[in-house]
């Protein structure tokens, strides 16, 4: 009995000293939710990037961006930039939200707050306009827009909250600490510089990192690559498309330093890192593109004022040279960036969008039909407009068809009366997504 009992001891000591050397499973950990990182440019169409065939300026580290993840040739914005911020923002349609130019409703929730609510540190720099200012509020009634902390950001760094200035050199830039006009420097340096200590800060904590660029906006000024730059006044009315050129290559020039800083710091591996335009290039550029020259149609609902570059890049996770042909709407990136976090999907209560998630890892999935748009910016003198497209048609609310395959430009519409059986369902089909969004 005796022996039994020593061996049963001995037996039950040894199970202990094997289990204290078996490694324990880690809980999960913050941390294991991946980075996030939107950059997004000011008026830059698809037709300015190397990669998608553009020959008339140096775009180096987004093509190298393209070939090292997945290039999306179909994502579509709004053609204008606050109605596609607002878009993105919410992932809903701009008929459920958007109360005016230059403005956030403050009751929305945007993808900073879900972000946040889910553990990330937040971060916008670059452009707001947001808030509005007299006018804007005048035209939108009296109401007031958000500020970056109420649209949930923990930190930011931006120009045009509440007061104005320039974007460029000698810009007016506010932060959490207050407001400040920065002589001889470049704007969109020191939205980089503080993106970067924001990103040395909170490195071992999952982050959620917006930037809404300024650069390629008008005015279209020297940059500080060009040695006219430290004379440059930057108070002078300059808007010389001829700088445009080096803009785009300053804005790329960026890129490529927030790629680098992620690697830098080891989180490559665990940073899902997006470029997009928010709408069409300006009117006043025309750029060489696949051996044709494209002008810009920023503020109309064209293809030249909504084809967007979209280029992602997650390093072990995305198939380097992937080329993405599916539709893409700005309501999906919220409900993507959910489901990166979180694995799960949003409900059609909170997102008009469908997740690209799976697109990203190469998976099958469910991917869009259609493109629906709702255009009515309050601002200028644009025309609102709704219709809803695929990548070869495109049919608007009055009932003007296109096909974008043979007429890009939409200069001649299709008569319908002379069309196929399969076209009629196509339009058929449209027409039911047009009757879905009546306001």
């Amino acid at each position: 009995m005796k022996i039994f009992q020593h061996s049963f001891l001995f037996l039950f000591f040894l199970l202990f000293i094997a289990s204290c050397k078996q490694p324990k499973k880690a809980p999960q950990t913050l941390q294991e939710k991946p980075n996030i990182i939107l950059i997004m440019a000011d008026d830059l169409g698809y037709e300015t990037l190397g990669t998608y065939g553009g020959t008339s300026y140096q775009t180096p580290n987004l093509d190298q961006l393209a070939q090292d993840g997945m290039r999306f040739d179909h994502c579509y914005s709004t053609p204008l930039c606050t109605p596609s911020r607002v878009q993105l923002m919410t992932g809903k349609y701009n008929f459920r939200n958007y109360i005016g130019f230059g403005l956030l409703d403050a009751k929305e929730k945007t993808f900073g707050h879900y972000m946040k609510e889910e553990g990330y540190k937040t971060f916008i720099a670059g452009k707001w306009q947001l808030l509005g200012n007299a006018r804007q509020r005048e035209l939108a009634g009296g109401i007031q827009g958000t500020t970056p902390e109420a649209a949930g950001f923990d930190e930011y760094n931006l120009w045009q909250i509440d007061q104005r200035g320039k974007r460029y050199k000698d810009p007016l830039i506010s932060s959490n600490k207050g407001t400040l006009k920065y002589e001889g420097q470049f704007g969109p340096d020191i939205f980089v510089e503080r993106m970067e200590t924001f990103m040395d800060k909170h490195q071992k904590k999952p982050m959620f990192i917006y930037y809404p660029m300024v650069l390629t906006h008008d005015p279209f000024v020297p940059t500080p690559d060009n040695p006219g730059f430290k004379d440059f006044d930057a108070t002078s009315r300059v808007n010389d498309t001829t700088y445009f050129g080096e803009m785009v290559t300053y804005m790329d020039k960026l890129v490529g330093r927030i790629r680098n800083k992620v690697e830098s710091l080891g989180i490559q591996d665990n940073t899902l890192l997006l470029f997009i335009g928010d709408n069409g290039t300006d009117r006043d550029v025309t750029s060489e593109w696949n051996g044709t020259s494209l002008t810009g149609n920023k503020g109309y609902p064209t293809d030249a004022g909504t084809h967007v570059p979209f280029i992602a890049h997650w390093k072990g996770k995305i198939k380097a040279g992937s080329v993405n042909n599916n539709l893409i709407d700005f309501t999906d990136f919220l409900p993507t960036f959910m489901e990166a976090a979180t694995q799960k999907t949003l409900s059609a209560n909170q997102s008009d969008g469908l997740s690209f998630y799976d697109q990203l890892l190469g998976h099958t999935t469910k991917t869009r039909d259609w493109i629906f748009c709702h255009y009515e910016p309050h601002w200028g003198k644009f025309t609102p407009r709704r219709y809803v497209q695929n990548k070869k048609w495109k049919l608007y609310g009055n009932g003007e068809l296109y096909d974008l395959e043979k007429d890009i430009l939409e200069e001649n519409p299709v008569d319908l009366d002379k069309q196929s059986f399969q076209l009629q369902t196509t339009v058929n089909s449209f027409t039911k997504v047009l009757a879905q969004y009546e306001k």
